[in-house]
C-alpha cells in the first residue's frame, strides 16, 4: 500500500484466526488505520489481496466518524438489529421455498437446508429474544444511564455519539472487529467495562490502541508495523516490548559475529591470492562468501520527539485556592460547592466519568470559563493549558512555523526552528499547512507552543488522544521532570501510574479526594465500595433490638437458603440444556440426511420448531450464566 509514492508496508502477510485477540502497535503514521481500512474493504492495496470467507460479517470502529442522527440513543442503537431482521425476511423465504419441494435428496435442497441452518445459528448468535435488554446493557456499560435512552442524539457530543457507534458494532456481534483507538471516548470506568466484554468475546479481535494497560488485559498477540514491515508475536503489548529487545539484540549479535567470520575470509584471500599452492583454498573460499546469506538486522524507527520543560518560574506556596465554587449551564449543575487547595509542587488527577465536570473545572482554573464562588492564584503563578481539543484552536490555514513564530517572543524567536525539530518538525515539514497535519501531528505541535511560555501550573485535559506510545512515554518522562504543579485529566491509566501524588474523582456535582497515584485509588475505590456495603448492612432496622451477632447469623442463613435456591435452579436449567442439545442434535441430523428420515414431515412447523429450540436453548444458556454469576 502506498501514499505519496512511498510504500506504508510492502509485502507483508499474516492471518486472524478465530478468537484471536490481535493488538496493532506502531507510531504515528507508521499505516495502522489504513491496514484496518484494507481489511474492512474500504480502501484497496494495489499489490496483494485480502482474503476473507464468505460467513465472516465484520464490525469497524474507526477513530472519528461524523454521526448525523435525528434518533434516540436507543432507537439508534437498535438499529444494529437490521441484519437479525434481514434474516428473519431470509428465514420465512427459505421456509416457504422448502415447504413446495419434494426433491428432498437433491443437492440444490441440500445447500437450502444448510443456509437454513446457518441462519438459525447466526439468528441465536445474535440473541434476538432480548435485543432490546441487551441494547440497554451495553450503553449502560459505555456510560449512558437509564434516563439518557429517550434522549435524542443530537443532544450529545460526538464522544458520546461514538460511543453509540461502539454499542451497535458489539451488539452485531460480528465475527471479525476491526477497532481503530476505541478507548479515545471512554473515562476509566467504561474502559474497564469495555475490557471485560472483549475478554468474553466470542469473535476475533483486531484493534489499534495507544492503550497500554488497555491491550495488555485482552490481547494476547501483537503486530507492529515498522519501517513497512511487520512483526507478528503471540504475546501482549509488553511482553511484546521485551521480545522485540531481545530480537534485535540477537540479530545485532549474529551480525558482528558474521561480519567477524567476513573480513577473517577476506583476509585469508587477500593474502593467499597469488600462491598457486593456496588457489584451491581461496577458491572455496570465494565460493564460501557468494553463498553466505548476509545476516540483516531490522530497521527501527528512531525518530520521536524529545523535549522538557523549562524551569517553573517560583511562586507562592499555595498555588491554587478554591471556596464553594459552583457553575451551572441553565438548570443543569455540573459543580456545587467545591472547596480545594493545591499547595506548589502538588501532582493531581482529574478522573471520573465523562459529563461529570473534569473539563469545566479545568477550564475554570485555566480563566476559559465564568462560575459562582472564589478562585485565587497562588503569587506569581503562570498557568500553560492544554485544552481536549487544542488541536481545534489551531489556526488551519497557518504553516507549522507560523503557528509558534508569531506568538513566540525574547529570546524563544530564535529558537522556534530548533524546538519545532525537537518535536519531529524539520525540513519541509515546518512549511505544512495546519490543516493537513494528522491528529498526532496537530497534538505535537500543541505541545510545543505550550513551551514557548514558561509555567509553574500546567493543566492538560487528555493531552495523550492521537499520541503514539513513544510519544507518550516521552511525554510522560517530561511531566515527571517538570518542577512546578500538575493537573491533569486523563483515561488512560498506564500514562497516569506513577506521575500523580493525588485523585480527585468527580461524581457530578461533587468530587473527592484520594491519596496516591491512579491505580491506588481504582483500589481503594472498590473497598470503599465494600465497606458502604457492610455499613448498610449494619444499619440495617431490626426487630426487637436484634443482636449484631444474630443479625449476622440470620443474614448468613438467608445467604445459605438463597445460594442452595440458585443451586437448584441452575441444576434444573443443566437438564434443561442437555434435553434441548440432544433435540436439536436429533433434527441436525434431519437437515443432514432427510432421506434417513422417510417419516419425518419436513415442513414450515418443522422448521419453526427447529427455530424456537435454538433460541430457548440460548436463553437457557444465558439464564444459566445469570445463576452462576450470582452465586
Amino acid at each position: 500500500m502506498q501514499f505519496t509514492g512511498e510504500d506504508l508496508f510492502t509485502d507483508i502477510n499474516f492471518m486472524i484466526r478465530e478468537k484471536d485477540r490481535i493488538g496493532l502497535v506502531g507510531k504515528n503514521g507508521a499505516g495502522k488505520t489504513t491496514l484496518i481500512r484494507l481489511l474492512c474493504g474500504l480502501e484497496q492495496p494495489y499489490k496483494g489481496d485480502v482474503i476473507m470467507s464468505d460467513d465472516v460479517t465484520v464490525g469497524y470502529l474507526p477513530q472519528e466518524k461524523n454521526v448525523k442522527s435525528e434518533k434516540t440513543v436507543l432507537d439508534e442503537a437498535m438499529t444494529a438489529f437490521e441484519e437479525y431482521y434481514e434474516i428473519e425476511r431470509q428465514l420465512a423465504k427459505l421456509q416457504d421455498e422448502l415447504s413446495d419441494r419434494e426433491d428432498y435428496e437433491s443437492a440444490s435442497y441440500q445447500r437450502l437446508c444448510e443456509k437454513m441452518s446457518h441462519l438459525n445459528e447466526r439468528l441465536a448468535i445474535m440473541g434476538g429474544h432480548s435485543i432490546e435488554g441487551e441494547a440497554e446493557q451495553i450503553l449502560i456499560g459505555l456510560g449512558f444511564e437509564h434516563n439518557d435512552m429517550q434522549r435524542q442524539m443530537r443532544e450529545f457530543s460526538n464522544g458520546w455519539q461514538m460511543r453509540v457507534e461502539l454499542a451497535k458494532i458489539l451488539l452485531r456481534k460480528p465475527k471479525l472487529l476491526l477497532l481503530d483507538e476505541p478507548t479515545n471516548h471512554l473515562d476509566i470506568e467504561s474502559i474497564q467495562w469495555l475490557e471485560g466484554f472483549l475478554k468474553n468475546y466470542y469473535g476475533a479481535i483486531f484493534m489499534v490502541s495507544h492503550d497500554r494497560a488497555f491491550l495488555d488485559h485482552i490481547t494476547i498477540r501483537t503486530i507492529e508495523i515498522s519501517c513497512g514491515k511487520i512483526y507478528d508475536y503471540k504475546c501482549s503489548y509488553s511482553e511484546f516490548i521485551e521480545r522485540r529487545e531481545e530480537r534485535i539484540d540477537i540479530q545485532k549479535a549474529a551480525f558482528d559475529n558474521q561480519q567477524r567470520e567476513i573480513k577473517e575470509i577476506e583476509a585469508f584471500i587477500e593474502r593467499f591470492r597469488y600462491k598457486a599452492t593456496k588457489a584451491k583454498q581461496v577458491q572455496s573460499r570465494v565460493k564460501q562468501l557468494e553463498k553466505m546469506d548476509v545476516v540483516q538486522i531490522d530497521d527501527q524507527d528512531k525518530s520521536a520527539m524529545h523535549f522538557k520543560f523549562p524551569p517553573a518560574p517560583h511562586s507562592g506556596k499555595v498555588t491554587l485556592e478554591i471556596n464553594n465554587l459552583s457553575k451551572s449551564y441553565g438548570e443543569k449543575n455540573i459543580l456545587n460547592n467545591i472547596n480545594l487547595l493545591i499547595p506548589r509542587g502538588e501532582k493531581i488527577a482529574f478522573v471520573g466519568r465523562n459529563g461529570e465536570g473534569k473539563s469545566t473545572l479545568s477550564k475554570i482554573i485555566a480563566g476559559v470559563l465564568d462560575y459562582e464562588g472564589e478562585l485565587k492564584l497562588g503569587h506569581e503563578v503562570k498557568i500553560g493549558y492544554y485544552a481536549q481539543n487544542q488541536q481545534d484552536m489551531l489556526d488551519p490555514e497557518k504553516t507549522v512555523f507560523e503557528t509558534l513564530d508569531d506568538v513566540a517572543t525574547g529570546d524563544m524567536r530564535v529558537k522556534v526552528k530548533s524546538l519545532l525539530g525537537a518535536f519531529l518538525f524539520s525540513g519541509e515539514a515546518i512549511d505544512k499547512k495546519v490543516k493537513v497535519l494528522s491528529g498526532g501531528e496537530k497534538a505535537r505541535l500543541s505541545l510545543a507552543k505550550m513551551l514557548l511560555f514558561p509555567t509553574n501550573l500546567l493543566i492538560l485535559d487528555e493531552p495523550t488522544n492521537h499520541l503514539d506510545m513513544l510519544s507518550k512515554d516521552i511525554l510522560k518522562s517530561a511531566l515527571l521532570q517538570f518542577d512546578g504543579t500538575l493537573i491533569i485529566v486523563s483515561h488512560d491509566r498506564d500514562f497516569l501510574q506513577g506521575l500523580t501524588n493525588k485523585v480527585y474523582e468527580f461524581r457530578k456535582p461533587n468530587i473527592k479526594e484520594y491519596i496516591g497515584d491512579i491505580y491506588d485509588f481504582l483500589e481503594e475505590k472498590k473497598m470503599k465500595e465494600l465497606d458502604d456495603l457492610n455499613k448498610k448492612m449494619k444499619s440495617m432496622p431490626t426487630e426487637n433490638n436484634i443482636s449484631q451477632g444474630k443479625l449476622d447469623y440470620e443474614t448468613k442463613k438467608q445467604n445459605d437458603r438463597e445460594i442452595k435456591r440458585i443451586e437448584r435452579e441452575i441444576k434444573k436449567i443443566e437438564e434443561q440444556i442437555e434435553s434441548l442439545e440432544n433435540e436439536i442434535a436429533e433434527m441436525d441430523k434431519v437437515m443432514s440426511s432427510p432421506t434417513d428420515y422417510p417419516n419425518i414431515n419436513i415442513d414450515n412447523a418443522w422448521y419453526s420448531s427447529y427455530g424456537e429450540k435454538k433460541e430457548r436453548l440460548q436463553d437457557l444458556m444465558n439464564q444459566w450464566e445469570e445463576k452462576s454469576m450470582s452465586i
